[in-house]
């Protein structure tokens, strides 16, 4: 660990970033608020600065992407809204409004046009920029529980909608049509995360059943299962290494997916922690650009930053 800091009076339940500006990280938090960070590195150690904070949900922060361009975050809450901010004045630009039940997850098309959103209303949505909700995932085929999860594979041809739910099962469908192509099943517990790899070849799931399912997007097909050992609340594909972090309830978990190996797991370092006291939990994750970096957000409100030491793991 290389770092800690916090500006939340809850948990971190989101983190997001660009490659564009490495040195700036956005985080959302159950106390209802978004926090821009500047981040800066001295001697090893990495602190960061709440710039600026942005306010206008009515309850938790649930999710929340950046655009590529750095310019725009886009949030979800269980205030049944969506929010897209300016970044550079902090300001909403537009407010989403159609879910009949708390939004639990959002996401961004690469090229910054389109928006998909999962909600407890058991839809998964689609909308433009100007907040325009263009098509609903809700016919036979949609999830028959909470979707608490949706990601839009990072690639211009063939974009997939990857949503996932408490009726464990992970589906996938096309962007361009907003039909159903597959429905991967496997949990046997509801799904609380997903993450798609850098490429949009993977996508990872985990959640209650203690697993982390990996399935291949392009083939539509179940791969292989890793074991954390507890509850999944967040997953992240490393950006230039072929590895994957677990968040689960008292730790990280990073994997080598070449080798379906744990190759270590992290504990939080809390000096005062009472003796039949619980270590937070891991609550969000984020990579920094070139992959050295993780950021986790915890049940406690911290962000603590841990550095790849090894690179020949």
């Amino acid at each position: 660990m290389v770092g800690s800091f916090s500006a939340h009076k809850g948990w971190v339940t989101s983190l997001s970033g660009c490659a564009r500006f490495p040195n700036r990280i956005l985080s959302g938090s159950r106390d209802k608020s978004v926090v821009i960070w500047a981040l800066t590195s001295n001697d090893g150690c990495i602190t960061g600065e709440p710039v600026k904070r942005l306010t206008g949900h009515s309850h938790f922060v649930s999710d929340m992407t950046m655009s590529s361009d750095s310019n725009y975050a886009i949030t979800s809450s269980w205030d049944k809204t969506l929010r897209l901010w300016d970044l550079n004045t902090g300001v909403t630009t537009r407010r989403f409004v159609g879910h009949t039940k708390d939004v639990m997850g959002v996401s961004f098309s690469l090229d910054n046009r389109q928006i998909v959103s999962a909600s407890r209303d058991k839809t998964v949505r689609l909308w433009n920029t100007l907040a325009q909700n263009k098509f609903i995932m809700d016919s036979e085929e949609s999830h028959t529980d909470w979707v608490s999860s949706v990601k839009l594979t990072p690639t211009m041809i063939d974009t997939k909608i990857c949503s996932a739910g408490w009726d464990g099962e992970v589906k996938l469908w096309s962007l361009t049509s907003c039909k159903l192509s597959k429905t991967l099943s496997g949990h046997q517990a509801p799904i609380y995360c997903l993450s798609v790899s850098p490429d949009g070849s993977l996508c990872a799931s985990g959640g209650k059943d203690k697993t982390v399912r990996l399935w291949d997007s392009y083939d539509e097909r179940s791969l292989y299962t890793l074991y954390p050992g507890g509850e999944v609340n967040c997953i992240s594909f490393n950006p230039s290494r072929y590895w994957l972090c677990a968040g689960v309830q008292d730790g990280l978990f990073v994997y080598d997916l070449e080798s379906k190996e744990l190759f270590q797991d992290v504990r939080p370092e809390i000096s005062n922690l009472g003796p039949n006291a619980l270590l937070p939990q891991v609550t969000a994750l984020l990579w920094s650009p070139d992959g050295r970096i993780l950021y986790a957000g915890y049940s406690d409100g911290n962000i603590r930053v841990y550095k790849v030491m090894r690179y020949n793991c």
